[in-house]
C-alpha cells in the first residue's frame, strides 16, 4: 500500500489543471496535514482549489499536524512544508509530494522520497494515464514555476518511449 503526504503546491496545481484525480490512480492514500488544508482554504487560494479541498474525495485525508520537527533541515521552510515532512516521518509515508526545492532537499535529508507536480505528471504519463504535452500546456497557464529545460527533457523522454 503506497501512502503519500502532500504539501500545498502539488495539490493546488493538480486541481487547477484538472488532474488531481490522477492521485488515487497512482497512490493508495493521499494525506495532508492540517496546515496544508489551512493553506488550501486560505482566501488567496484559487476558488477551484478551495472548493475541491472542502469537498475532498474519500481517498484524500487531512491529519492533525504532528509535533513540529523544527531543526536545521526544516528551519527555512514554510509551515506547510514543515508539517508535511513531519507527518510523512510520523506515519512513515512512502513519498512526499512537494514542489519547493528546499523542501524536497530537506525531506530527502530526512530519508524521505519526494517528488513534485512534474514528477506526478511524469509518472501518470509513463502509466498511460495522461497526455504529458497537454498536461504541461495546462500547467503553463497557472502560476507554476518551472525550468523550461526540465519540461523539454521530460517531454523528450516520453517521445522516445512512443
Amino acid at each position: 500500500m503506497q501512502i503519500v503526504v502532500a504539501d500545498t503546491g502539488p495539490l493546488n496545481y493538480l486541481v487547477l489543471i484538472e488532474a488531481v484525480d490522477l492521485l488515487p490512480k497512482l497512490f493508495d492514500q493521499v494525506l495532508a496535514p492540517q496546515t496544508v488544508f489551512d493553506e488550501l482554504t486560505d482566501s488567496d487560494t484559487p476558488p477551484a482549489v478551495r472548493a475541491w479541498v472542502t469537498q475532498a474525495p474519500d481517498w484524500f485525508r487531512i491529519d492533525p499536524d504532528p509535533a513540529a520537527l523544527i531543526d536545521e533541515a526544516t528551519a527555512n521552510l514554510d509551515a506547510g512544508e514543515k508539517a508535511a515532512i513531519a507527518l510523512a516521518l510520523a506515519i512513515k509515508a512512502d513519498l512526499v509530494l512537494m514542489d519547493d526545492r528546499e523542501g524536497v532537499t530537506a525531506a530527502r535529508e530526512k530519508g524521505l522520497r519526494a517528488t513534485g507536480t512534474l514528477g506526478v505528471l511524469d509518472l501518470a504519463a509513463r502509466r498511460g494515464l495522461i497526455d504529458l504535452t497537454a498536461a504541461f500546456a495546462r500547467l503553463k497557464t497557472t502560476g507554476f514555476y518551472y525550468r523550461q529545460g526540465l519540461l523539454d527533457a521530460l517531454l523528450a523522454a516520453h517521445e522516445k518511449k512512443r
